[in-house]
């Protein structure tokens, strides 16, 4: 029996933040140096440091916000060492991230740069873990002060007469771990701190981030939105999804049907996540004011074998497109409480969209979905129901085969779909209620015949969106035939 879904093209359930599809790139490996930053100098085509290739590719997909300098990075960078000539800029190891030598050529003004570029609003990550209040408090100044100060002052000698906008910034990075092994008790009390000298100059407003809850954590989400929800404007959720466990995560491209399961079963977790934590955050919040900012997602295996295990190098392949699809279906789905989510990371660390090597570069699976997916940024979220089959592997825990999320923007309904099942193709029934006139279909599908098929520097393209005819639409209804490990956007309009 097919599945039937039913859409709403009148009932809408709130924006979906354009935020849901943020990015982060961190001090680490090969993502900021090589893979965004390659000098002025380098051989490498670039704008003001900042590789064409790349730079051109991120464009596409329409970045609204991105995240930096970390990560564990933030808690032990200290942003005065990343101003002024780069000649003259501090050294530093980078202890969290295979003990490299961190030059610190890229910094507050590059990354701005970069954002300027790109188009992106900046999210910054302030130094709780080994920093100090006044140090917080004279980056905020420096970045974002329009008038005579010390640290506005500083900033014109190094280039930049007027302050950029700033508005989303993060008061810490983790920590509950990396970013100073804290309780959820002394946390808070460190937030309510730092955020005090956090401050707003001139019409400059920060969206203040707190540091939330690693996974499960709940107990961290309630002491934070009991002792600073008010002095808060989003708090952050941390999950990654790891096959495996942590000391053999499992390989990126070598995997069997039991370890997709595995992915798909914890990529499917995100969704209890947001509810959970989500529910805690209503006692105390329960206009929802404070957004949900799930500013580290995506998948983690180990790494590719050769690579430096501390720069987090895997490949990408259709399971991570597949993982990538549902948990924009899952953040969309939660739109009236996620405000912001950052995938991790930007180029060749974790779940990139782009991996480079040397003057090379390609397009990820990943990147693809994002791609497809951008028509969904500050759209409106549309209500559905229906049946979405099962997915199970040996009469173990049930999943829906089918990840639907489905939105409107301009007269246009947009229906994203994937399959979570890299065995049985999903045949569906799709019924638009609540519009006027009839509409036609178009759509476009990512696919292929192996599950692990990914790009590499030799095959670029091996995966990559091609039109999809598996749809056929009669009045307001359509049949649809989704292949195996498949995912399809949709386009319908009058």
């Amino acid at each position: 029996m097919p599945n039937r879904i039913v859409i709403h093209a009148d009932w809408t359930l709130g924006t979906i933040n354009k935020n849901i599809y943020g990015h982060f790139a961190e001090h680490l490996g090969r993502c900021i140096y090589e893979g965004l930053w390659v000098g002025e100098d380098s051989s490498v085509p670039n704008t003001q440091g900042i590789r064409n290739d790349v730079l051109a590719a991120l464009k596409k997909l329409n970045i609204p916000v991105l995240r930096w300098p970390g990560g564990c990075f933030a808690d032990e960078y200290h942003w005065k060492d990343g101003i002024g000539p780069r000649q003259n800029r501090k050294r530093m190891i980078n202890t969290h991230w295979g003990g490299v030598v961190e030059n610190n050529h890229f910094g507050t003004h590059e990354f701005f740069q970069l954002c300027e570029l790109l188009g992106s609003e900046p999210y910054i990550c302030g130094n709780v873990g080994s920093g100090s209040v006044q140090e917080m408090s004279e980056w905020v100044e420096y970045m974002t002060f329009d008038g005579e100060s010390p640290m506005a002052n500083l900033r014109q000698e190094n280039g930049r007469e007027k302050p950029w906008k700033l508005k989303y910034f993060g008061v810490g990075n983790e920590n509950w771990g990396c970013g100073g092994s804290m309780t959820a008790e002394y946390y808070a009390d460190q937030y309510r701190r730092y955020q005090t000298y956090a401050r707003n100059y001139g019409d400059n407003k920060l969206y203040k981030i707190a540091g939330g809850a690693n996974s499960d954590d709940y107990h961290w989400t309630d002491v934070l939105m009991k002792q600073a929800h008010s002095m808060m404007d989003g708090l952050s959720l941390h999950y990654y999804t790891v096959p495996g466990t942590w000391a053999n995560k499992g390989s990126a491209t070598d995997f069997d049907k039991r370890e997709w399961f595995a992915t798909m079963r914890k990529a499917n977790h995100m969704d209890e996540l947001l509810t959970r934590h989500g529910t805690v955050m209503d006692r105390y919040d329960p206009k929802k004011r404070v957004g949900i900012i799930v500013d580290e997602w995506g998948t983690w295996y180990d790494v590719e074998p050769g690579t430096n295990p501390g720069f987090l190098y895997q490949q990408n392949t259709m399971r991570d497109a597949i993982v990538a699809a549902h948990h924009l279906h899952i953040f969309q789905k939660h739109c009236d409480r996620v405000q912001m989510a950052n995938l991790a990371q930007m180029v060749n660390v974790l779940q990139a969209v782009v991996l480079t090597e040397g003057e090379k570069m390609l397009l990820t699976p990943t990147y693809h979905v994002l791609e497809m997916f951008k028509v969904h940024q500050d759209a409106e979220a549309l209500a559905f129901h229906g049946t979405f089959g099962e997915y199970s592997l040996g009469g173990e825990e049930t999943l829906p085969q089918v990840s639907v999320s489905a939105s409107k923007k301009d007269g246009k309904v947009h229906v994203s779909l994937c399959n979570l099942s890299p065995d049985d193709s999903a045949e569906l029934e799709l019924e638009l209620r609540g519009a006027e006139e009839a509409h036609t279909c178009t759509g476009v599908i990512l696919a292929n015949d192996a599950i692990n098929a990914h790009n590499t520097f030799e095959q670029p393209n091996l995966v990559a969106p091609a039109a999809f005819e598996g749809a056929r639409m009669t009045g307001n209804k359509l049949k649809i035939s989704l292949p195996p490990a498949s995912v399809v956007m949709l386009t319908l309009e009058p």
